[in-house]
């Protein structure tokens, strides 16, 4: 699976990672639905995280779509709770 960190750049992730992946992204929405901005950012935080330390930088020269898009690191609470919503990010 290939991840992107929007202003960062592409991580590949193996399959066994999509369940912690989904856990966070689940955490995410329900700190974004309930307007907690700590939350969120402790959450979101932690997912880049495990983006990036669990994923593999792929090379700027790799032409290929990602599964997932995450916002930048800098992601205000309100841009976030347009798009962590619903089944968030990682729907299932």
């Amino acid at each position: 699976m290939i991840v992107r960190i929007s202003t960062e750049g592409q991580y590949e992730l193996s399959s066994a990672d999509a369940e912690e992946l989904n856990r966070l992204d689940n955490a995410a929405v329900a700190a974004c639905e309930a307007s907690d901005e700590t939350g969120f950012r402790e959450t979101y935080a932690s997912l880049l995280e495990f983006v990036r330390s669990r994923g593999t930088a792929v090379e700027d020269e790799f032409l290929a779509g990602s599964d997932v898009i995450l916002p930048p690191p800098d992601v205000s609470l309100q841009e976030a709770q347009a798009e962590f919503s619903g089944e968030g990010l990682l729907p299932g």
